[in-house]
């Protein structure tokens, strides 16, 4: 078991996000839960994980599936109650797994407390926890636009006044430029930690410094300043996780959020390699250049070695299915689900598996009016007004939509698939009968006992946590392929990205490595031929 007490300790480590709301119900109400996560506890020391990053328990209307906090120290009453979330920390504990909380400091609900307060009047001293300018109902201060649409300023009439939001209307963003409002997050924070908490996933965290004045929302000149001093003052523990969410940042950003020394974050999530398929909107969709992937990796994979840490993922609750978006769904679901995972987790970072993705779970394919997801609703109106067919808006609602990492979790072939004895509070997808964990539990060949080899290696080898990368065949459209080396170790990686049959010729000091890993039953090796999807992982000593 690793030692948490220790800096670094996740660099040995494999993290599972659960989005709550679609994990696990356990009172029949529709809608996941604490006690339905702690139900399945002893699925997750299963498959082998050390820790789970939780999507936002906290108390809220959600508005944006949670990323609304009403108040920070309490849970949403359909997830549990606080005893709930303190029984859940204890419970994975015992089972050496770490709760990672997701905690939005961006931005709060409009009907937190403080909000509400803010909107009493200019001289009540919670008006600045908020960014407020003047203006007047046809003149706002300036044209910026939020991320999920429509403008990002609302004016309330009583105060003559526009406070800003990045997202929805119901999410103020909050003004970091308070002294008092970092102090209140932090205290909340170590109120958290004393509950048992052993890291947290801060949500947007690279737009906390934003100046709307100047338009900018990412990235602000004092964004370092603050998450500097967010870590000296909040995250005082060195074994502490703590893994910022930054679309924004490039290989140099990153260096100074997972610096060695401590002083920041412990890792980042960036996006560049997830953002490869699509055009100037996330909406229009374009299929993958695999020669564009190996470079952008390549690239994380060199700048960061020995100088920062990285977070490895392929999926989230924002992200569509991985198997839908680069894999292949249909007759190779299976293949190339672990060619993907082994993709990933050969690479040097901490990798996160999202809910299903070691099941090999794909996308729903939904009607129109089906979509909940706000961000997606908002689009299918946009791209109406502007001429589009419905036809052209549902292919990339089905291809993009966040709807489709939050359909329930397929625990087994039951009704509802074993998620609730209710009604679920979104759609379920139909091919639950054949893709479901209680199957894959019972299949040695599954996605899922693939995962935990996977999870199973890092620990195993010193090479994939600390071997340096060098790509192979970096123009080949097909074959993804490259060697993690220390002193003593290399490993080889190869995967054949397409359905069809590939040539390879992998370096010859491998003829005599180790097979650790292959997606198919047999061994068969061909000599120069990659099989459809095939990856095969082999190891070679000294």
């Amino acid at each position: 078991m690793l030692d948490k007490t220790k800096f670094g300790w996740w660099k040995s480590a494999v993290f599972y996000q659960i989005y709550p709301k679609s994990f696990q119900d356990s009172d029949g109400d529709g809608l996941g839960d604490i006690p339905g996560i702690i139900s399945r506890l002893d699925y997750l020391e299963t498959l082998g994980v050390d820790g789970v990053w939780l999507s936002p328990v906290c108390a809220s209307p959600q508005a944006d599936n949670g990323y609304d906090i009403s108040d920070y120290r309490a849970i949403w009453p359909p997830f549990g109650t606080l005893r709930d979330m303190e029984r859940l920390i204890a419970e994975a504990k015992k089972r050496g797994i770490s709760i990672i909380m997701d905690l939005v400091l961006n931005h709060t609900s409009d009907e937190h407390p403080w909000f509400r307060e803010a909107l009493r009047g200019r001289d009540n001293p919670y008006h600045d926890y908020y960014v407020w300018r003047d203006g007047t109902p046809d003149c706002p201060p300036n044209d910026m636009r939020a991320c999920f649409g429509g403008p990002a300023w609302e004016y309330v009439p009583e105060l003559q006044q526009y406070y800003f939001h990045q997202f929805a209307v119901k999410q103020p963003d909050l003004n970091w430029d308070n002294p008092q409002v970092r102090r209140e997050l932090y205290d909340m924070i170590r109120f958290w930690v004393d509950k048992g908490v052993e890291g947290f996933r801060l949500d947007v965290i690279d737009q906390i410094a934003k100046e709307p004045d100047r338009k900018i929302t990412a990235r602000g000149p004092r964004l370092h300043e603050y998450v500097r001093e967010l870590s000296a003052n909040a995250f005082l523990e060195p074994g502490l996780v703590t893994v910022g969410e930054a679309w924004s940042a490039d290989p140099e950003e990153a260096k100074r959020w997972s610096a060695r020394d401590g002083s920041e974050l412990s890792m980042v999530f960036q996006f560049e390699h997830i953002t490869l398929d699509q055009g100037p909107e996330k909406w229009d969709v374009r299929p993958l250049e695999l020669v564009k992937l190996k470079r952008c990796l390549e690239r994380w994979q060199r700048e960061l070695h020995g100088q920062g840490w990285n977070s490895l993922f392929l999926n989230n609750h924002d992200l569509p299915r991985i198997v839908s978006r680069w894999g292949d769904p249909g007759k190779y679901r299976v293949q190339s689900a672990k060619c993907l995972a082994a993709l990933l987790h050969g690479l040097e970072g901490t990798p996160y598996i999202y809910q299903g993705e070691e099941l090999g779970m794909t996308n729903i394919p939904l009607a129109l009016e089906d979509y909940e997801d706000l961000e997606t609703v908002n689009m299918i109106a946009e791209r109406r007004e502007k001429g589009f067919s419905d036809g052209e808006i549902l292919a990339s609602a089905r291809a993009r939509s966040r709807d489709n990492a939050r359909t329930p979790m397929q625990w087994d072939d039951s009704k509802n698939a074993g998620f609730t004895t209710g009604t679920p509070w979104f759609f379920g997808n139909p091919n639950y009968r054949e893709i479901n964990a209680a199957a894959a539990l019972r299949d040695p060949e599954s996605v899922f006992w693939f995962y935990r080899r996977l999870i199973a290696l890092r620990k195993e080898l010193a090479v994939l946590r600390e071997g340096d990368f060098a790509l192979l065949c970096p123009e080949d459209p097909a074959v993804f392929a490259y060697v993690r080396r220390t002193a003593r170790e290399k490993l080889l990686v190869v995967c054949n990205m397409t359905g069809n049959e590939q040539a390879f010729a992998g370096p010859p000091e491998f003829a005599s490595g180790r097979l650790l890993l292959s997606n198919y039953e047999d061994d068969r090796k061909t000599p120069g031929l990659l099989r459809p999807w095939e990856t095969r992982m082999e190891y070679l000593e000294g």
